[in-house]
């Protein structure tokens, strides 16, 4: 029971840390945490804690006994114990070193496979079979090594406490024969004397193998409190979450007490950089009015995804201002603030169950009907009535069975499915055809007033939709304006535009002489 709320507790926690506490942590490691270490806290509570009362309660009643009988005795049938304890407390620090050496050896011999597993794939396409299994070996011959150095301490340990121990019995029989030869004891009181040694002694022995596994389960406790002790991403959230977890999913307010969260998102002078220092936005200006449909361009590291996580407070913005409506970003609730946002990504994530269940994780009440309408205003609806089991259809891990393009679709459906007071598409439009697109963005169109559409792309065939465009470069807004102001105008967008209007006028070019070839080689 107390490692089922352990384990329960930790994995709630981990829900509630913020995005900056994974960027650093390696999955495999956490894994290792929530499963390998609180493990190793259950077989220290369920038998190691049994053995301290055992061993406490034979010294309980022992000692007193031995004191009663004869108190030079007692001392006789003790003096090595202290030495006993002293050789254990010694190893307890060092293996408890040891101990925290292998649980990391392992964390990182378990990212590896979970690495591997996940990205078999790509590790089959480049070849790569013969390296990562040159890396797993290294990994597991350190964990080996680790281990290996643990049992040699072990043995040492039970060697030395095997004499200590024969030592301690071969000076009670010494002792206790020289005082029975002497006329200071009987010969029953030597024999109780020698029974109740050998009853402690081998369980005070043992007390080291106690604190041994109290080693192992105290770093296993600290790696798990390390998790436990960093800070969620706000504690009254944290309360009131635990509360909610309490209350039966249907009673629970579909928009929050407050409400629905709607108007323009406006930053002044906002600016943002990561852990390591790069700095992602600097003194941003931008406005978007409520309803609109906007397209936001720019190079690769430019700031636009790291502008779209912080609407959603996946980050905290140290500097300037980002509000949506009247409210300071920073001042709204997660939970109300992410509920508001229909966030689709351009590699978006699939759980691994069926096609229904990963768009019911849009709205959990919604219909067959609600399904289908959805997936027909993302054009995956056709793909998936071709599925063997249509809607119940399983994806795969991480939605692997499908292809890029219908994953993609496929979380588009999911957040039309949320209704969302904001829409963003980042990048998400990159693995379809241009007919897909088009088929796509007619259905954004159809929402148009209804919620802010927020479109990050690299394509400009995706910009046709948007009622205004914006340009960052470096963190900062470029350039702004329709895409009819923003051609006439020098800058990033116009030598885009060029760009691809020059690449489809090659390619318009090629299919034409190619076309007229083949009619030449038929006349011919």
């Amino acid at each position: 029971g107390i490692v089922l709320d352990l384990r329960h507790q930790l994995y709630s926690h981990l829900e509630r840390l913020p995005t900056s506490f994974f960027d650093q942590m390696e999955t495999g490691d956490l894994v290792q945490r929530c499963s390998s270490d609180v493990e190793t806290i259950r077989v220290f509570l369920a038998s190691q804690v049994v053995e301290i009362g055992r061993v406490s309660l034979f010294l309980m009643v022992a000692i007193p006994l031995m004191l009663l009988e004869d108190v030079r005795m007692t001392l006789v049938s003790l003096v090595i114990v202290p030495v006993i304890i002293g050789f254990a407390i010694v190893f307890f620090r060092r293996v408890r070193s040891l101990f925290e050496q292998i649980d990391e050896a392992e964390g990182r011999l378990t990212t590896v496979i979970q690495e591997n597993l996940t990205g078999v794939r790509v590790v089959r396409a480049f070849g790569q079979q013969e390296y990562e299994i040159e890396k797993f070996m290294q990994r597991n011959g350190d964990f080996r090594d680790l281990e290996y150095e643990l049992f040699r301490a072990l043995s040492n340990y039970w060697s030395v406490s095997d004499v200590l121990c024969l030592s301690q019995l071969g000076v009670i029989l010494i002792g206790g024969g020289y005082f029975v030869l002497q006329g200071g004891m009987s010969v029953g009181s030597w024999v109780m004397f020698f029974w109740l040694l050998k009853m402690i002694i081998w369980p005070i022995r043992h007390f080291g193998r106690v604190l041994a596994d109290s080693g192992k389960a105290t770093v296993a406790i600290g790696r798990v409190q390390e998790i436990l002790d960093q800070q969620v991403e706000e504690a009254a959230e944290a309360e009131k979450l635990a509360a909610d977890l309490k209350l039966d999913q249907a009673t629970r307010p579909k928009q929050g007490a407050m409400g629905p969260l709607t108007g323009d998102i406006v930053a002044k002078q906002l600016s943002f950089s990561y852990r390591d220092g790069t700095e992602a936005l600097s003194k941003l200006d931008l406005h978007i009015p409520y309803g609109e449909t906007v397209a936001i361009l720019g190079p690769p590291g430019a700031g636009k995804s790291t502008l779209v996580n912080l609407l959603v407070r996946l980050y905290e913005y140290g500097q300037g201002s980002l509000r949506i409506g009247k409210q300071e970003v920073s001042s709204i609730s997660r939970e109300r603030l992410r509920f508001a946002f229909g966030l689709v990504s351009q590699d978006p994530f699939l759980y691994s169950t069926t096609v229904a269940k990963n768009l019911l994780v849009g709205d959990s009440e919604a219909s067959q009907a609600d399904l289908e309408e959805v997936t027909r205003a993302a054009a995956v609806h056709d793909n998936i009535r071709q599925f063997d089991a249509g809607f119940e259809t399983s994806v795969g891990e991480r939605g692997i069975t499908l292809s890029g393009g219908q994953r993609q679709r496929l979380a588009i459906a999911r957040a039309f499915l949320k209704q969302p007071s904001f829409l963003v598409l980042d990048d998400s439009l990159s693995a379809v055809d241009t007919r897909t697109e088009t088929l796509i963005l007619d259905s954004l169109a159809k929402r148009k007033g209804k919620q802010t559409t927020i479109l990050i792309t690299h394509r400009l065939s995706s910009t046709r939709l948007a009622d205004r465009i914006f340009v960052i470069d470096e963190g900062t807004l470029k350039q702004q304006g329709t895409h009819q102001e923003l051609v006439a105008q020098p800058g990033y967008y116009r030598r885009l535009w060029e760009i691809q209007n020059a690449l489809e006028n090659q390619i318009s070019g090629d299919l034409e002489k190619d076309a007229v070839s083949g009619t030449a080689a038929e006349m011919l």
